[in-house]
């Protein structure tokens, strides 16, 4: 558009930006020296960072990236997984869910598709007799 409207989807990638932006963060990594915006580097186990996410909100605290997302599913602090699948065939890469030693029973609670190609799951970690 070069008549300089900003179009629904601009305004909605730049909304999310907004609340991206704001939320805090900690960092993981073995390479970083530092971060910027409203990050830090982790300084403690995954799980005592997890915990004092938890303590600091009221709120969800997500993880992303496979390999961390993979150690909290091992540490059993995930109880709900979101996952987004792009219909592209990559053929390599890190997987898609990360290896357990014991099965993880999940309960579908939410679907759905952006525009004709991403489809968007939500999960919740089963609760009762499999448990």
């Amino acid at each position: 558009m070069g008549d300089g409207s900003v179009s629904a989807r601009e305004r909605a990638q730049a909304a999310f930006a907004d609340v991206w932006c704001a939320i805090p963060k900690a960092v993981f990594s073995r390479t970083l020296d530092g971060v910027r915006g409203n990050a830090r580097l982790a300084e403690a186990t995954l799980a005592e960072e997890a915990a004092a996410a938890l303590d600091a909100t009221g709120k969800d605290v997500s993880i992303g990236g496979a390999g961390l997302a993979a150690a909290a599913i091992e540490l059993g602090l995930v109880d709900k997984l979101r996952i987004f699948r792009n219909p592209i065939v990559i053929g390599g890469g890190t997987p898609f869910l990360p290896p357990v030693t014991e099965d993880v029973p999940l309960d579908l609670i939410e679907t759905g598709t952006f525009g004709s190609r991403v489809i968007y799951e939500r999960y919740r970690r089963a609760r009762g007799e499999l448990d």
